[in-house]
């Protein structure tokens, strides 16, 4: 005979595998987006993704759930979920938030880096300057790279956790801003500079540093909109 605690066990354990899936899925899907295989404004089709990772449409729409929360999909009633299009007008205030959170883990991290982590950051940025100027895949990819390690070393979890929810909402932006010509050659300086200061510990010019090529971005991302609404009479 099945005795009085065993349900309840088999009810967490069915728990914890349900959102174990759950989050197994959405990060599936979640690179599809941020890796562009899904593109803004994009519906997700339940049935093809659902076969894809071989999954019920349960789980699935449980991921729906967790990525409309992270502001990377919305849904509408009988029309179902799509890939969000971030207004240009968003990608701006997004912007002037991550300038500041750019900045404070530089501060931050100055004060306490170790060599390790110095030169894991060498090591990205020396890769950085070898790509080629019209490789925007690559250096999108270790610029991400980049960026997130260095916000992950501050060991700060509130900010690590902020800046990563804010980043992804961000990355097509970013990966449009590298298209301009030269874009690359200069952005693989700029970040070779900021881990210059870093190694001499120079937390206020680290800071400002990352705040200026953060709202560099910003000011290209905007001239980049304002030409495109230009080109389409708006």
């Amino acid at each position: 005979m099945r005795s009085a605690h065993t349900a309840p066990l088999d009810n967490v354990l069915s728990l914890v595998q349900n959102s174990s899936l759950t989050r197994l899925v959405a990060d599936s899907v979640e690179r599809l987006i941020l890796t562009g295989e899904l593109a803004p404004g994009v519906k997700l089709n339940e049935a093809v993704l659902a076969d894809r990772f071989r999954v019920s449409r349960g789980p699935l729409r449980e991921a729906f759930r967790l990525l409309e929360e992270s502001g990377l999909i919305y849904q509408e009633k009988n029309r179902g979920a799509f890939v969000r299009v971030v207004e240009l007008s968003e990608a701006s205030e997004l912007y002037d938030v991550r300038a500041g959170l750019d900045a404070t883990a530089g501060r931050l991290l100055a004060e306490r880096i170790s060599a390790q982590q110095l030169m894991v950051l060498r090591q990205l940025t020396d890769q950085m300057k070898r790509v080629d100027s019209h490789d925007v895949a690559q250096f999108h990819s270790l610029n991400l790279e980049f960026h997130d390690q260095l916000v992950a070393m501050t060991g700060n979890l509130t900010l690590i956790e902020t800046y990563r929810k804010l980043a992804k909402r961000l990355t097509l932006f970013r990966k449009r801003n590298l298209m301009a010509p030269m874009a690359i050659p200069h952005f693989a300086q700029e970040h070779t500079a900021i881990v210059d200061m870093l190694e001499q510990r120079d937390a206020l010019g680290c800071a400002e540093a990352l705040y200026a090529h953060a709202q560099g971005g910003h000011q290209r991302m905007l001239r980049d909109g304002e030409l495109a609404g230009a080109d389409h009479g708006n």
